[in-house]
């Protein structure tokens, strides 16, 4: 796609997505764990909620990140205005899974939520923000053929 090097401005800006991104991927894998545990051990439903409540922290920082006046993603507007399309794209889904994040919760707080039910809420979360990841990974590597981190 041939993007450019960062300016040093931009490159203080994917500094601090890429320390938000590694943040956001760990409690990415805490929420994961907190799914695959089993749910007879005392304390299941609370953990869950808890590893959600920071997950949906640390999610709302990222659009901080991503989506503040000085965010990445105005910076990558300014330096590659051809992707603006796939900017709305992200930003569309940033509000998309907090709704679903936001909805898992509320079903969570309910002491009558089943297991199933919840562990499956959380997979979709899952699976939504490992899409969001891939594309904003993409996103970034079309526009300065970097690399932002591909953590596993």
């Amino acid at each position: 796609m041939g993007g450019t090097q960062p300016s040093s401005t931009d490159a203080v800006s994917l500094q601090i997505a890429r320390r938000h991104r590694a943040a956001l991927l760990h409690e990415i894998h805490l929420f994961e764990h907190a799914i695959a545990s089993p749910s007879a051990e005392p304390g299941w439903r609370e953990r869950f909620g808890i590893r959600l409540r920071t997950l949906r922290g640390a999610f709302a920082e990222h659009i901080v990140v991503t989506e503040g006046e000085d965010g990445l993603y105005a910076e990558l507007l300014e330096h590659a205005p051809r992707l603006h399309r796939r900017v709305q794209v992200l930003t569309r889904e940033h509000a998309a899974i907090a709704v679903s994040m936001s909805a898992l919760q509320r079903r969570t707080d309910v002491p009558g939520s089943r297991v199933d039910e919840l562990r499956r809420g959380g997979g979709e979360v899952l699976r939504a923000l490992s899409r969001h990841r891939q594309r904003g990974a993409d996103l970034v590597y079309d526009a300065y053929e970097t690399d932002i981190g591909g953590e596993t």
